[in-house]
């Protein structure tokens, strides 16, 4: 059994950075699996950054939606799997299970069990990004408040199963477990 390594903190604190440290901790090659989707240009160019930042010791895979597969799928590939960000993974469930008229909640909850399930049977260490967003106002349309609900759930569950969890502010990460 791997180690699961949760990281969480605000937008622009400096988890991916610390991360990808933690990662290369652990030796080459490792995989980068990205959950965004770059639908825009500034997205696109965010995507990007990250590439260049992360060199040629990482192998991207891009999965927006089927995450545990993903994981599963390239078990034993790497000294080390980041999985960035949870956070744009909820997103894209949200929205695909919305259009469907589907219940989300529940579906993203069975989404993220699954998940964790995965991670506990992985022989590869896994780090997981996440956002903190619950720290803020509470948002004013429904579509955000549910997410904001989500994502807490979701970071609730994949922090209390997790061998390590750390949150990053400023810059500085903290240990929390």
């Amino acid at each position: 059994m791997a180690t699961t390594i949760f990281i969480t903190g605000g937008a622009r604190s400096g988890k991916s950075r610390f991360a990808e440290e933690l990662a290369h901790r652990f030796g080459t090659p490792l995989g980068y699996l990205a959950t965004a989707r770059a639908l825009d240009d500034e997205m696109a160019e965010r995507i990007n950054k990250h590439r260049l930042r992360r060199g040629d010791a990482w192998q991207t895979m891009e999965e927006p939606l089927y995450l545990s597969q993903a994981l599963a799928g390239c078990d034993g590939a790497f000294k080390a799997v980041l999985v960035d960000c949870l956070t744009l993974w909820l997103s894209n469930l949200l929205f695909y299970y919305e259009e469907r008229q589907e219940d989300a909640e529940t579906h993203i909850m069975e989404d993220v069990r699954r998940l964790a399930a995965t991670l506990a049977g992985m022989r590869t260490p896994v780090i997981v990004v996440s956002n903190e967003v619950g720290q803020g106002i509470v948002p004013e349309n429904r579509l955000a408040r549910r997410f904001r609900d989500i994502a807490g759930q979701a970071n609730q569950l994949l922090a209390a199963m997790a061998d390590e969890a750390h949150i990053v502010i400023s810059g500085i990460p903290l240990r929390l477990k």
